[in-house]
């Protein structure tokens, strides 16, 4: 009778698991999300058994106009996941182009991030996941199994900020163990970031590995400064230590960063085997990066053969009232008298500062100042950064 009862209580247990188990799927246990399927396809799941809707964010899909300080812009869409028995939400979409997307999740309302996935960057105030989906245009974007450069974070001495300042410097593969001099970018990122924010969002580091290893670019060392003059280091880089990030801080756009771009170079020149010429310096950079390249470049007018204006910031500011930002077509004229090898312009025709830049080329039409210009699609993002950046580093140093 012992044997039976003791049988009876193990077959009772063993059916309690096994309908416990039906209930409680094993993917609980280890949630992926984002997938990307062999057909290119994405699904997401959130896990929320309590929430009434769980909605996806994210710049797939089709977007839709946010009211921001420059009006109407585009922002990312929203889409609902779909909630089964146990409380798990998901969503696939349809087949995704290759490229680096972001993405958020609405939960009741309130935005957050996937649990399930540490792979998410800071731009300004905000962290967004992020994932890639390949075979195309983003396996540029990818760590390949390709040479390395070396990343660095340095600090360099401003006299004329009068702090020292953190810099982040891409070597090629192969810097450590030549004695060769390189060619060098200055590339300079937008409002609301970084040092950081072309190594992490413009997958710089990637992009140039890349496209050194296939042959599309001479190997260079590039140079991503903190263009914001009131931080030694970015957010929780510097000596200020974590607190909330602002767009565009104070003085950014004033004159002061520009003025004193040379302390900058002329460190480089002196620690990093660099070719310390004319036709060997490159500056680069998006929305208030290529406001301060513009005017870097004219400002030292003999200084960079390259230039490249990303989605250039180039709007009439109020605080614009210093040396810098004087004589401005005299300077563009001496520019161009010296002599230049790329002039390079490009922005997307939904950009908020499209027309800015469309005023900016009659201005240089008028003084005769040639350019290459390139204008794509969409607006004011990431993707385009990536791409222009991917599109202007074969051009440089030939």
């Amino acid at each position: 009778m012992k044997k039976q009862l003791t049988f009876l209580l193990f077959i009772t247990v063993f059916a309690l698991k096994s309908a416990f188990a039906q209930e409680i799927p094993k993917e609980l246990e280890n949630i992926i999300s984002p997938e990307i399927n062999k057909d290119g396809t994405v699904t997401f799941r959130f896990l929320a058994p309590k929430a009434d809707s769980v909605q996806l964010t994210s710049d797939f899909l089709p977007p839709v106009k946010v009211k921001t300080r420059f009006g109407l812009q585009d922002g990312p869409g929203t889409i609902n996941l779909t909630k089964d028995k146990n409380g798990l939400w998901t969503y696939t979409s349809k087949p995704l182009e290759s490229e680096l997307y972001s993405y958020a999740f609405m939960v009741d309302g309130v935005r957050t991030n996937d649990p399930n996935s540490p792979y998410a960057l800071r731009n300004s105030a905000a962290l967004t996941n992020v994932f890639i989906v390949g075979n195309g245009r983003a396996d540029l974007y990818k760590t390949n199994d390709t040479p390395h450069g070396t990343v660095t974070h340095c600090w360099y001495p401003s006299a004329g900020l009068k702090m020292n300042r953190r810099l982040t410097i891409y070597t090629p593969a192969g810097y450590e163990q030549s004695t060769d001099k390189y060619p060098v970018l200055y590339l300079l990122h937008g409002a609301g970031g970084d040092e950081d924010s072309w190594s992490a969002h413009g997958r710089a580091i990637q992009i140039m590995d890349n496209l050194i290893a296939q042959g599309k670019a001479k190997p260079m060392i590039v140079v991503m400064p903190n263009g914001n003059v009131v931080q030694d280091g970015g957010y929780g880089q510097g000596k200020d230590g974590f607190y909330k990030p602002e767009f565009l801080l104070p003085r950014s756009m004033n004159g002061e960063y520009e003025a004193n771009f040379m302390d900058i170079v002329n460190y480089v020149e002196k620690i990093f085997r660099v070719k310390a010429d004319k036709q060997n310096r490159a500056i680069a950079g998006l929305s208030m990066g290529g406001f301060h390249t513009m005017h870097v470049s004219r400002y030292f007018p003999n200084t960079f053969d390259y230039v490249g204006l990303f989605s250039a910031a180039l709007m009439p500011r109020e605080d614009a009232t210093g040396k810098v930002y004087s004589n401005i077509d005299a300077t563009l004229k001496t520019q161009k008298d010296n002599g230049l090898k790329l002039y390079y312009i490009t922005i997307g025709k939904d950009d908020f500062l499209y027309q800015n830049n469309v005023d900016f080329r009659k201005k240089l039409d008028e003084l005769g100042m040639k350019y290459e210009y390139l204008e794509t699609g969409e607006g004011h993002i990431w993707k385009l950064w990536r791409i222009y950046l991917a599109d202007f580093a074969p051009k440089l140093f030939k």
